[in-house]
């Protein structure tokens, strides 16, 4: 499946906006400043194309599999490129600089956001399936996009993964505008029980 159907993608676009929404609300609690969250684009796109959707800047991924009820279903991966990392961070901590390296606060400040943002949307897939999907502890890679997800794309684990629904997603803060690409990577049972139980939910 290399596309989605107009019904299909009504459902995924449905599922993006519950979770941005969720994530926002939470999002402006944690940095105390209003945040609205928008999903501009979904689409599905084969897994090894994955790193065209990623422009070429210095990023950090966030990667969390998908446990729970699904447990082995898939994974998440946030990715931020990185003056989006430090206008997040620079948010979180009062902070101004922009033309600085990442530091282990960075890191640090991302994990937390990626649990947040990367729960958000689960919480919205598993509330709109009746299920139970939680994110595992994340893990980070930041590196040029290309070598990162030739890096993660290497894992035994992503052997049985061919298609990746793409959620681009911006964030729009008081000062700042931060872009982030959410990929949800289900293998092909999950992926079609997914698109299978939201189209029912859509009719």
């Amino acid at each position: 499946m290399n596309s989605l159907n107009s019904q299909q993608c009504d459902a995924l676009r449905e599922l993006g906006n519950i979770g941005a929404a969720h994530a926002a609300t939470t999002l402006s609690t944690m940095l105390m400043s209003n945040i609205d969250m928008e999903v501009p684009e979904i689409s599905v796109v084969d897994i090894a194309q994955i790193h065209e959707h990623v422009g070429d800047e210095l990023s950090a991924l966030v990667i969390f599999q998908i446990t729970g009820e699904v447990s082995g279903g898939g994974y998440v991966l946030l990715h931020i490129p990185k003056n989006s990392v430090v206008r997040l961070t620079n948010a979180m901590l009062g902070m101004t600089e922009m033309d600085r390296d990442l530091t282990e606060m960075d890191e640090s400040a991302l994990l937390e956001i990626g649990n947040i943002m990367v729960s958000a949307f689960l919480d919205a897939t598993a509330t709109l399936l009746s299920i139970i999907m939680l994110p595992s502890p994340p893990s980070m890679i930041i590196d040029m996009p290309h070598a990162a997800f030739q890096s993660i794309l290497a894992m035994q684990q992503f052997a049985d993964i061919d298609q990746v629904v793409l959620f681009r997603t911006e964030l729009h803060s008081d000062q700042h505008k931060i872009t982030s690409n959410l990929f949800l990577l289900p293998n092909k049972p999950m992926l079609d029980e997914i698109l299978r139980m939201l189209e029912n939910l859509m009719k």
